[in-house]
């Protein structure tokens, strides 16, 4: 089921100042993020509400363009900033099928008031659509995605959600206990979505994957299978979790796994 609807060039230029290790920083006065030369706002053609500004501490990066793209799911309508200048600032296939999922079995999966973490969250359409169904997400991924993430989950869920959606940084193997102790950090779900493909991080995808699930959590995890390497992970991902394919996505080649840990 395609729920792409629309397409529509927003370039424009961010105003507010980056920091020379990721290209985003933490906003430090409201009213300053993203001020165009028009005195606009990105990714939409009216003013943003200022208590998005106010909650608001990550600063997108600074891409040439983006692009404004629509989605429905849930009976809303959802508008993504996107840039195709970056892996993590684009919606994949994968997604789309991920959403779907959590949408035709939102009462099964009783995703009202589930604590969900979503492993590299990109431009944020699984968060959305897990936020705008009940729970309480936790959406994660590397900094230099941050500030386009919290934009957009922010536009999307702010007064339109029982719960607002936590942004926080996750580098994959880093800081794990430190950033997210096991005792602390219980998770009902663990989502993610095309976060394997050929890349040098699956050893350290999969030992986040490990430390963030504990007896009871459920990750669910969709991919379209592009490579030998993503089947090798898999290989992999089943030596530590017990998994089950609950959807396969022909039309896109995407395939949705359950896993549940393995005991000791």
């Amino acid at each position: 089921m395609d729920r792409y609807l629309s397409s529509e060039q927003q370039p424009w230029s961010v105003g507010a100042s980056l920091n020379p290790s990721g290209g985003w920083g933490e906003a430090t006065e409201e009213g300053t993020l993203w001020e165009e030369s028009t005195g606009g706002r990105p990714g939409d053609s009216s003013t943003i509400e200022p208590s998005l500004h106010a909650l608001q501490k990550f600063v997108p990066t600074d891409y040439a363009s983006y692009t404004q793209e629509n989605y429905l799911f849930a009976g809303k309508n959802i508008v993504l900033q996107e840039s195709i200048e970056n892996y993590g600032a684009v919606v994949w296939p994968a997604a789309i099928a991920l959403c779907q999922y959590l949408e035709e079995h939102r009462e099964e999966l009783k995703l009202q008031d589930a604590k969900i973490l979503e492993l590299g969250a990109g431009p944020g359409l699984v968060s959305i659509v897990a936020s705008i169904l009940g729970a309480q997400v936790t959406a994660t991924d590397q900094p230099d995605v941050l500030g386009n993430l919290q934009y957009n989950l922010l536009k999307n869920t702010l007064q339109r959600t029982a719960h607002l959606p936590d942004v926080r940084e996750l580098v994959w193997g880093e800081g794990l206990e430190r950033n997210f102790p096991r005792s602390a950090c219980c998770y009902d779900y663990v989502l993610a979505s095309d976060i394997v493909y050929h890349h040098y991080c699956l050893a350290s995808l999969l030992s986040t994957m490990v430390h963030l699930c504990q007896p009871g959590t459920v990750l669910l995890w969709a991919n379209k299978f592009r490579f030998s390497t993503d089947y090798e992970f898999l290989d992999q991902f089943k030596q530590v979790f017990d998994t089950t394919l609950l959807a396969e996505f022909p039309e896109s080649s995407v395939k949705l796994f359950k896993g549940t840990l393995k005991c000791d």
